[in-house]
């Protein structure tokens, strides 16, 4: 549906400049357009690796390790049906702490490998299970402390203060990580049980 919408606002464009007879509007738009992502896209660029590089620091200096097991308990109880030992625990557990860290880029190979994980632990292959629906709700309203892409975005845009939105992004997503666990479990509870497995 969004590339729906996307095609018909590009082909509207056109049939607008093209009837208003500004053909070379689009032309320049479409280069400006070129420009501005491959600027913006270098000033990601150089953020995410030097934040990746601390991750890597804070990886070799057990930072992450002890993250991960301070989280073991909140996964335990948010994911009770997993068992304990389960590789998609760690996958889980990698997610998070990249989410935390603000590294969305990190944590997304660690989220599909999560995925990939709980998917062989679901009886019915077709459907979401439900550790697979509170991973999702996790993974997209995850609690940050630092937000290094939107920092990376306003110093992109000669913000005089770029981490100066920490404070408020924390508050922001604990608020919304909590309403995500929360319509999580209302929605475990009142979902109708799926039929069994024809064995």
């Amino acid at each position: 549906m969004v590339n729906l919408i996307w095609l018909f606002m590009i082909v509207a464009g056109f049939v607008v400049a093209a009837v208003q007879g500004r053909i070379e509007l689009v032309t320049q738009a479409v280069f400006d357009g070129a420009k501005t992502g491959v600027t913006v896209c270098f000033g990601l660029i150089s953020i995410l690796v030097f934040w990746l590089g601390m991750m890597r620091i804070a990886e070799d200096a057990g930072l992450l390790e002890r993250l991960s097991r301070m989280l073991y308990p909140i996964v335990r109880f948010l994911f009770p049906s997993v068992p304990a030992n389960h590789p998609a625990v760690g996958y889980i557990m990698s997610n998070m702490s990249a989410n935390i860290l603000g590294l969305g880029n990190a944590a997304t190979p660690m989220g599909i490998k999560a995925m990939q994980e709980l998917q062989k632990l679901n009886p019915y292959k077709d459907a979401a299970s439900p550790a697979m629906c509170t991973l999702l709700a996790l993974n997209t309203s995850s609690i940050t402390l630092i937000p290094t892409t939107l920092i990376a975005i306003r110093m992109n845009a000669a913000s005089l203060n770029p981490a100066e939105i920490v404070g408020t992004t924390l508050f922001a997503t604990a608020v919304s990580t909590a309403a995500a666990i929360l319509v999580d479990r209302w929605y475990r509870r009142k979902a109708a049980p799926l039929p069994p497995l024809k064995g």
